[in-house]
């Protein structure tokens, strides 16, 4: 079975601060053995009208500015933080990559070369930004699809296999809420996913803004080649996303029990393991006669 790769969503809960965002990345390469660790890049005043810059934030307990523009550009890294982060991640053995959430962020991430970029839900279906980064990016491109019908899914694999791109797109089954109960976490969504596609995209794999860890081990089950879930050092802190992410000690036991279902997701090479011909010796063989069945 192929290995699961396991991304730690840190997004903005670095709170705009480079220390948090190092200490974030360390915990997860070094604690919890993250294979990424993923961030993201906006340019508010692209992606966002004069409108939407303006108004206050809509819950200003989270705000981080006096406008929802200001909160925002509070919580952005530059281009040389993005590039230092990833330097950073290579030091520490983990893998860096972002989220882009429009057509100058995803010409700037291009630039730095990192395994993957990711497209959030909420921009898979802004094809300017999937042409550029098909056009000017060489690496894999993993879009989630939260919040997309399956006529929009379909139409953005067309999009990728049009471009001769489909091989390095990886899709993502999601639902959109921080959190998310559990009966919306549709992880069927998995198995359509990869009954629709699995032949025609890289991979399938899983982003979940659940709570816990149980609904990730089941997506490993169902085919998940990569799962996503938000990262944080405190779930109490201010920010939308903590909430919703797994800390240290919660992401850890994730990637450990993974591991361990791994492992156990086998067939038996042989109708008796090596481990049972002792047990087998000592108790099935003890325990009754061996008679023909006189049928």
């Amino acid at each position: 079975m192929t290995t699961t790769k396991f991304i730690a969503e840190i997004g903005c809960n670095h709170m705009g601060e480079m220390t948090i965002a190092r200490k974030l990345v360390e915990a997860a390469a070094r604690y919890a053995s993250c294979d990424y660790v993923k961030f993201q890049k906006r340019h508010n005043r692209e992606l966002l009208t004069l409108e939407e810059y303006n108004r206050p934030h809509p819950n200003p307990a989270n705000s981080y500015g006096d406008t929802y523009g200001a909160h925002r550009e509070y919580l952005e890294f530059s281009v040389d933080q993005h590039r230092e982060l990833k330097s950073y991640c290579e030091g520490l053995s983990i893998g860096y990559s972002t989220s882009v959430w429009d057509v100058t962020s995803a010409i700037e991430i291009a630039k730095l070369e990192p395994d993957f970029i990711k497209v959030p839900s909420a921009c898979n279906l802004n094809f300017p930004m999937l042409e550029v980064l098909i056009r000017n990016y060489r690496g894999d491109i993993h879009l989630s699809l939260g919040m997309t019908t399956k006529d929009e899914a379909e139409e953005i694999v067309s999009c990728f296999e049009d471009h001769g791109a489909a091989h390095r797109l990886v899709l993502y089954a999601c639902t959109s809420g921080y959190p998310v109960p559990f009966e919306d976490c549709c992880l069927l969504e998995i198995s359509g996913l990869r009954n629709a596609f699995g032949d025609r995209v890289q991979a399938i794999g899983y982003s979940g803004h659940h709570l816990g860890i149980a609904v990730d081990i089941a997506a490993l089950s169902l085919g998940a080649a990569w799962i996503e879930r938000h990262f944080t050092l405190d779930r109490t802190w201010k920010g939308t996303d903590h909430a919703a992410s797994l800390e240290p000690d919660g992401l850890r036991k994730l990637v450990r029990d993974a591991r361990a279902v791994e492992r156990a997701l086998a067939r038996k090479p042989s109708d008796v393991l090596d481990i049972e011909q002792v047990q087998r010796k000592k108790l099935k063989q003890s325990s009754i006669r061996r008679l023909k069945c006189a049928g």
